[in-house]
């Protein structure tokens, strides 16, 4: 499997590129009021409003720093639920991208720490510049989140009879 490798705070992160869509040049997102502190905005990719999730404010309660190899990254998300709604792009801001590399996902072992609060942290792999944890896209957002940056489309009422 190859992985789009980035860093926080000297920690290294690995994001499965099969999910990755597309890797850009960090640009300004609009804000969402009402939405967490780690939600970063939105943007628009093709016409289309795109919501953006700071990874940095997610997992260390700090907005990402813009250094030369910060980058808006788009990914599928792919909605579990019932409704059968299609996949949604999502844009992750990563901080000090690295060079895309292979790593056998048989070698990520899960880690023995319960993170309820955060269960996009998967499992863990070693190479020789140390760990890497496997970040899960798709558990990134939580109902709530879900439920305001993916709003279900309103059907539209039958017109009175006149």
């Amino acid at each position: 499997m190859l992985f789009l490798l980035f860093e926080l705070d000297g920690d290294r992160y690995a994001l499965d590129a099969a999910d990755i869509v597309e890797v850009q040049a960090l640009c300004a997102a609009k804000a969402i009021p009402g939405a967490p502190a780690w939600v970063a905005g939105v943007v628009e990719r093709d016409g289309e409003p795109v919501p953006v999730v700071d990874v940095a404010q997610l997992a260390l309660g700090r907005a990402s720093q813009q250094w030369r190899s910060t980058r808006l990254v788009f990914v599928r998300y792919r909605q579990h639920d019932d409704t059968g709604a299609p996949d949604r792009l999502l844009g992750l801001v990563v901080e000090q991208r690295d060079a895309d590399a292979p790593h056998r996902a048989r070698a990520f072992r899960r880690q023995r720490l319960a993170t309820p609060h955060a269960r996009w942290l998967g499992p863990v792999a070693s190479d020789a510049l140390g760990m890497i944890q496997w970040i899960d896209v798709q558990q990134m957002l939580g109902d709530d989140v879900k439920a305001l940056l993916f709003p279900q489309p309103v059907a539209e009422c039958p017109s009175a009879p006149q």
